[in-house]
């Protein structure tokens, strides 16, 4: 890998780490996650494609999981989520600000997430469209669902999921047609696989192409 990889603990319930790939050129684009031990591992599929050079920030998840299903989704509508969601938006952004000088504007922003993640990336990209310019979602689960009014501003959305995931690829298909009934910029891609297999990773390049590319 021609970058490097950054790992930090912050302050957030009792210390969660943060880690970043750092790409060796300048950072052109900055890519935001949940699931950060395992998402950031993914900049090698980055570097492989020809992108402009692009940071990936994660934030680690919690090793309960329906403890990151409530940090993750606004439909458990929990004090859980309120309080991970001020962590990422001000905490993880400030970290990556001052400890890595990066600061992009939302035009070169994105926000992405996995299963429950991708939950957490659909509503940061919602709730907060003037940070996050598009939305990066693989295999959203069903505890955030479109709600029934949209709001005016939405970002750029690239859903992807997998033929052997029927309840998944359903969830997807749902924002995506919400989305664009709403007026939004969307792509809606199924690939061949199941839940977690490695089209979640191979898709990574393709949606920050579509967003950002040359």
């Amino acid at each position: 890998m021609p970058g490097e990889f950054i790992t930090e603990t912050l302050d957030y319930d009792g210390g969660r780490q943060v880690t970043a790939y750092v790409p060796a050129a300048a950072t052109e684009v900055v890519v935001f996650a949940g699931d950060g031990q395992l998402i950031a591992s993914w900049a090698a599929a980055l570097e492989a494609a020809d992108l402009p050079p692009t940071m990936i920030i994660g934030a680690h998840r919690v090793a309960d999981e329906t403890l990151r299903l409530h940090e993750y989704s606004p439909g458990h509508s929990t004090a859980e989520f309120a309080a991970h969601e001020e962590f990422f938006v001000e905490d993880v952004r400030r970290w990556a600000a001052t400890r890595l000088a990066v600061r992009l504007p939302a035009g070169r922003t994105a926000v992405f997430g996995v299963s429950a993640g991708a939950e957490l990336a659909l509503a940061m990209g919602l709730r907060h469209p003037s940070l996050y310019g598009a939305v990066f979602c693989a295999s959203p689960g069903a505890g955030y669902r479109p709600p029934a009014t949209l709001p005016g501003r939405l970002p750029r959305t690239y859903l992807v999921a997998g033929t052997e995931e029927p309840f998944f690829l359903a969830n997807a298909a749902r924002w995506a047609d919400a989305l664009r009934e709403a007026g939004g910029d969307v792509v809606m891609t199924r690939r061949a696989g199941a839940h977690g297999d490695p089209f979640w990773e191979h898709e990574l390049p393709l949606m920050v192409a579509w967003a950002f590319g040359h």
